[in-house]
């Protein structure tokens, strides 16, 4: 590459990682990480776990401490890409700035679905994706004693346990029929419920939200569809994110539910990449699901994992991305582990009991996804079984002697 070197839009986990690999692989070029908070580079899974319940602090989420960048020679711009000239390969920034590249990443991750309703831009009605946010709503926690969290997904959840445990009065309305119905099994949904019931938290499943209504001038109740009004000291909505492919859409690039990309996390410009949050990209992990083979998916591991493969191609090393994808959710003293990609209508084959179990998933036949809910020693062992292409029948699965360790350990 020339002096110009690599500039990544994004300073979350997919872009530090690229530039960190890059670095570790020798690349000695320039780098730039270009990211529009004021903060260094930090984690965002703990935000709504350890750090919204005060186990950690913002020092603790930090991916790197401040003098990796000077030591790392990566330039960190606190700025927003506004711009992308593709032939003659700039960015442009929001104060001014234009800088050159040989290879652009984008990084540029996803921002929440906003809650299309009167009253949703009320001060006590917050979201949870920045550590802003999360320290807006700390603030927020210590004040209340009634949350309503619109939205039964992993955020929702993570938060209503967080605030169940600080004693606070706790609803939460979802529009589906179950608890985290886009992510997981029947069975894995309905011990989730159980258990947040369990901690005080209290439900409205299949309801919709049609207003917040305020009382001098903050958030004071959330309204349903069927005319019930729940009181709330404050409101979470957590109701999807949608991806930020903005960027990459005012500069012709292909663009559908997120940045399309290829099996190398190349954009249509082979001198541009996405990776993250924002990318779509073809695996083996969604063969036979009805939306294609091509997903997008939010979590750390593929951040990470994409970072370092798009790293390893731009330093002469290049191999197709085919990591198996795999999430977790703290949720009070339950840690739910997922590895693969499963959807409506997979096979369930349930095996253990009680607060520790697994559920197997299988579509057409095959393995495709594992939900482990504190069973640590399972998830691994699924992730080896998927990334080898192990076979493993229902039966075999629903057997506790079965040796899956065994299974995914074999030459």
């Amino acid at each position: 590459m020339s002096a110009a070197g690599v500039v990544i839009v994004g300073a979350g986990q997919a872009g530090l990682q690229t530039a960190a690999s890059l670095r570790e692989a020798g690349f000695a070029d320039p780098i730039t990480v270009v990211g529009d908070e004021e903060a260094l580079p930090y984690q965002r899974p703990p935000l709504s776990k350890a750090y919204l319940a005060g186990k950690t602090d913002a020092e603790g989420l930090l991916l790197r401490p401040a003098s990796y960048f000077a030591e790392h020679r990566i330039a960190h711009r606190r700025a927003r890409a506004t711009r992308i000239d593709r032939d003659a390969r700039t960015l442009g920034l929001d104060d001014g700035a234009v800088l050159a590249y040989d290879h652009l990443a984008l990084a540029t991750g996803s921002r929440n679905r906003a809650l299309p309703v009167p009253g949703a831009d009320l001060p006590g009605v917050y979201q949870l994706r920045s550590l802003a946010d999360a320290d807006r709503l700390r603030e927020a926690i210590a004040a209340a004693g009634r949350a309503v969290v619109v939205g039964a997904g992993f955020i929702g959840l993570e938060f209503a346990a967080v605030c169940a445990g600080r004693g606070l009065a706790v609803t939460v309305i979802e529009a589906a029929e179950r608890v985290m119905a886009r992510a997981v099994s029947e069975e894995t949904s309905e011990a989730f419920r159980v258990a947040h019931e369990a901690m005080g938290v209290t439900f409205r499943l299949q309801a919709g939200v049609v207003a917040i209504e305020g009382h001098g001038g903050r958030a004071a109740a959330v309204v349903l569809a069927d005319g019930e009004s729940i009181p709330a000291d404050l409101v979470l909505v957590g109701v999807g994110v949608v991806p930020n492919q903005e960027l990459a859409e005012r500069a012709g690039l292909a663009v559908r539910d997120g940045i399309e990309i290829d099996a190398f996390l190349a954009t249509s410009d082979p001198a541009i990449s996405a990776i993250g949050d924002c990318a779509r990209f073809p695996t083996r992990f969604a063969a036979g699901m009805s939306r294609g083979d091509r997903v997008r998916i939010e979590s750390v591991q593929n951040a990470i994992d994409q970072g370092r493969c798009l790293a390893a191609r731009l330093t002469g090393r290049p191999s197709a991305y085919d990591a198996v994808p795999w999430f977790w959710s703290d949720q009070g003293r339950h840690k739910l582990q997922i590895a693969g990609l499963a959807e409506t209508g997979d096979g369930s084959v349930v095996r253990g009991s009680g607060d520790a179990f697994s559920v197997f998933r299988f579509r057409d036949g095959r393995l495709c996804a594992v939900e482990s809910i504190n069973r640590p020693a399972e998830h691994m062992a699924a992730r080896r079984i998927l990334a080898l292409g192990r076979a493993l029948t229902p039966a075999q699965a629903a057997e506790l002697a079965f040796d899956l360790k065994a299974l995914a350990t074999a030459g």
